[in-house]
Parts: structure tokens; C-alpha cells; sequence
């Protein structure tokens, strides 16, 4: 039986279409369930067909708990096996995230534990990093803090602009997504309390996407 995702996406949505299009050649076996988005005009809604969209201004709620509760309400009516943050660009509430502890991933563009958080190409490159990267991660309520499961690594190169790290990173980010989602779909990783687990092993080191693609 296909994965069920849900993914969440606050602009284009390139990652979601690196997910469809993998379904689409038979590569994932999933299906994408919903698209969850706080903006209403956000390009990745128009990825799926209506009755799998979802979206709400966080300011048409009371408070952000408001808004959370409501989000989770439409995230558990598809009931999705996996939650995806893939470029949604609101934090979390605690309550939303331990509402689906353990099935939520989130892809980021820093090599983990370093850059959590916003403008990741700049301040790889203000740190003189040598290597940087994407992370899929295990969301836990402290911002991009939880167990990373996987990572895709790119060479910071002379004469290198965040807008130009950030197109090679976009690069990896997409195939790192689906690899990671294939090991999902396939049963072989869980996460259970904190410990996240490859083939019933664990803990280990985040697995690393190669030139072909591949996770190791």
C-alpha cells in the first residue's frame, strides 16, 4: 500500500513537485494526500487538485494555538503516515508537533546542527564554511533540532553569493527529499522517542546522498 504524505509549503513548492514528479515515474511509492499552506496564494496548492488543498492566513485566528488547532484538524482529516515541511515557512506550535510525534520530517537548507533556522547561505558563507548542504530532520518543538535522518553535502565555492549557494543546495534538496521518502515509504526507518532507527538499528550517523542519488 502507497505512503500516505502530507506536505506542508508556504511558496512554489519545488520540493513537493520533486515528490509528485517521483511518484509520477513510479521511482516513490506514495501518495501526496493534501497540501497544507498559511498562504492562500502559495504556488504549490495548484501542484494537486482542490479537494487535497488546504489554506489559512494565521491572521483569520484568534492566537497561533487557534490556528495550529485548526491546521491539525485538516492535517489528521487526510490521514497522512508522514507530515513533510518541505519550505513551509511558519514555526510550529508545540502542541501541533506532538500531536504527530514521529511523523513529521522537515528539509532544511544547512548541514545540521550548524544554521538552524533563516538565511542559511548567508551565514555559511560569513562562517568561511568550507561544505554545506541540506538536512531532513525529525521536527521536535525546539526549532530545527530534531534527529537529522539524512543529508545531501555541496563544496562552498570562491566567489559564492547566497543566491548562488542557494540553487545548488535547491539542487541536492530535491533528490535528497525523495531518497528519504523512499526509505519511509518502504517501513525501513521509525522514530521513537527521540531515537530515530534504520532496519530496526539504531541510533546512527544521518545517511549521506551520493552522486547518484542514492542514500548510503
Amino acid at each position: 500500500m502507497s505512503v500516505r504524505i502530507a506536505v506542508l509549503a508556504s511558496g512554489r513548492g519545488s520540493n513537493l513537485q520533486a515528490i509528485l514528479d517521483a511518484i509520477a515515474a513510479g521511482t516513490l511509492d506514495a501518495d501526496v494526500v493534501g497540501v497544507f499552506s498559511d498562504r492562500a496564494n502559495a504556488a504549490a496548492l495548484d501542484k494537486v487538485p482542490a479537494a487535497r488543498r488546504w489554506a489559512a492566513s494565521p491572521r483569520d485566528f484568534a492566537d497561533r494555538d487557534a490556528f495550529d488547532a485548526a491546521l491539525g484538524d485538516a492535517i489528521a482529516a487526510a490521514a497522512p503516515d508522514w507530515i513533510v515541511c518541505a519550505g513551509y515557512m511558519r514555526i510550529l506550535g508545540e502542541a501541533l508537533v506532538r500531536r504527530f510525534a514521529g511523523r513529521m520530517i522537515n528539509i532544511h537548507p544547512s548541514l545540521l546542527p550548524k544554521h538552524r533556522g533563516l538565511h542559511t547561505h548567508a551565514r555559511a558563507l560569513e562562517s568561511g564554511d568550507r561544505e554545506h548542504g541540506a538536512s531532513v530532520h525529525v521536527v521536535v518543538p525546539e526549532l530545527d533540532a530534531g534527529t537529522v535522518i539524512a543529508q545531501a553535502r555541496v563544496p562552498v565555492r570562491a566567489g559564492d553569493t547566497p543566491p548562488l549557494l542557494a540553487a545548488r543546495v535547491l539542487e541536492r534538496e530535491h533528490p535528497l527529499l525523495v531518497a528519504t521518502l523512499r526509505l519511509l515509504a518502504q517501513g525501513r526507518v521509525d522514530e521513537r522517542q527521540g531515537t530515530v532507527r534504520l532496519d530496526g538499528q539504531g541510533p546512527f550517523t544521518p545517511l549521506q546522498l551520493d552522486s547518484r542519488d542514492e542514500l548510503r
